[in-house]
């Protein structure tokens, strides 16, 4: 690759009764989902302004606002696969993807594999090109307290000048 890119991306959301959880486009099971004008996906938020980021593009508010009624509920894959097709546009393939999910709960370990793979298929990457981790925040602040759930992506794009 002649050109290289870093991104990096990020997203908070709250969690909320009466609504599922969707991290990386896996249904996790869980008493709580996210608060959000979207499903409040925080890993593909997070891994959308990464992108976005990385090729010069904006952030995800510029191209999905969250005052826009055809966002009220979206699935966030669409949303990632769109992402995907501009930094196409832009000559850009995905070299890597690096993540980190940051709750107390629901414990996300055995629900990696599944998230990574689900991501390999939205993203049209191999699956070794993604790494996703899950931290906790030690009982403190708001995610610590199981009031919220955040996501860090960084992403390295590559393109042929």
């Amino acid at each position: 690759m002649d050109e290289l890119r870093i991104g990096n991306g990020y997203d908070i959301h709250r969690l909320v009764r009466n609504k599922p959880l969707t991290i990386g486009n896996v249904i996790i099971p869980f008493n709580r989902g996210f608060l959000a004008h979207s499903d409040g996906d925080v890993l593909i938020h997070a891994l959308i302004d990464s992108l976005f980021g990385a090729a010069n593009l904006g952030d995800i508010g510029t191209h999905f606002p969250d005052n826009d009624p055809e966002y009220k509920d979206a699935d966030s894959a669409p949303l990632l696969e769109k992402a995907v097709r501009l930094i196409r546009e832009k000559k850009f393939e995905i070299i890597n993807i690096d993540a980190i999910i940051i709750c107390e709960k629901p414990k996300l370990k055995c629900h990696i594999p599944g998230i990574k793979k689900r991501l390999s298929e939205i993203l049209h990457i191999e699956i070794e090109r993604i790494s996703v981790k899950a931290k906790t925040r030690e009982k403190l602040g708001d995610i610590g307290k199981g009031k919220a759930i955040e996501a860090y992506s960084v992403c390295l794009l590559g393109r042929n000048i």
